[in-house]
């Protein structure tokens, strides 16, 4: 039995980043603060903030003083200016690269007709990147939608940061047909692409791959479908206490990858929990003999 780590698994720099910026306000400022959602799509690391005294808040309404950080997918400018008007302290976590991406959406909104963003309409971040588009924005999420556009003369598009490569250029070609000019931004960070490619190449190469990460966390998500679409037999788990006996069966080259927001331990933890049902296999298997 082989196990093998896709490259690049595990948290990015961007969701380091925040996570050091969240806990390095709360020593500054010796209280609890709150994070506007979650700061990471990661149900133990969430689990874990709230244990230090760092608190994810949905509802703005709840957040009427203290200090807010912005989690590493970004905000709207009409947001940020409603937490201005609140008076509350704000901490910006976001990403450098989503960070750049809204600026490239702010300048486009100001010389183009249309502007598509390529994403889920219930991410964060492309909530975000609406709010500075002025009205120009269209959310395609699919290269259906995208064939079902009407046709223009000019439009530019560009990809949610986490946003799967193969479907991206899919919605692209679809586009190149519906429009005269088009201006491609591939905003798809290097990390989520190196990603990618590392776990599509792991995918080819294995029997069984378990996919480790938030169940809502866009970039994991993609790593699954990428995978899946390759070895159908992928699973997608948020902890190692998902893998069964089962999905193990008959696999002698088993391959892992983790997402952008996956903590390392918890891909240690699923290494640790196939080893220990390999060796449990195994002394059964001498017992019957």
């Amino acid at each position: 039995m082989e196990i093998i780590i896709a490259k690049q698994s595990g948290l990015c720099y961007g969701v380091k980043r925040a996570l050091r910026i969240a806990r390095r306000t709360h020593q500054q400022k010796n209280r609890e603060v709150f994070t506007f959602g979650e700061l990471i799509h990661n149900p133990q690391v969430i689990s874990d903030l709230k244990a230090q005294g760092i608190y994810p808040v949905e509802d703005l309404d709840a957040l009427s003083s203290g200090t807010v950080i912005i989690r590493s997918h970004g905000i709207s400018p009409d947001i940020y200016k409603l937490l201005m008007e609140r008076k509350m302290e704000i901490v910006d976590a976001t990403c450098p690269i989503v960070k750049k991406i809204q600026k490239l959406v702010s300048r486009l909104a100001k010389k183009e007709d249309e502007i598509i963003i390529v994403g889920n309409k219930e991410h964060p971040e492309i909530k975000g990147l609406i709010g500075y588009s002025l009205g120009k924005g269209v959310i395609v999420e699919n290269e259906s939608q995208a064939r079902s556009l009407p046709s223009k003369k000019k439009r530019a598009v560009l990809a949610q940061s986490t946003q799967d490569l193969y479907l991206f250029a899919n919605v692209v070609a679809a586009l190149i047909e519906k429009t005269e000019e088009l201006k491609v931004y591939n905003t798809i960070c290097s990390s989520t692409q190196t990603r990618q490619k590392s776990t599509s190449e792991l995918a080819s190469s294995v029997d069984t791959l378990f996919i480790v990460g938030g169940k809502n966390s866009s970039n994991t998500n993609k790593l699954y479908q990428i995978s899946k679409r390759i070895l159908p037999n992928t699973y997608f788990i948020e902890s190692a206490k998902k893998i069964t006996s089962q999905m193990l069966e008959g696999a002698k080259k088993i391959g892992l990858s983790g997402g952008a927001s996956t903590p390392p331990e918890a891909i240690q933890e699923a290494v640790m929990k196939i080893k220990k049902s390999f060796a449990r296999q195994i002394s059964k298997e001498n017992m019957i003999r």
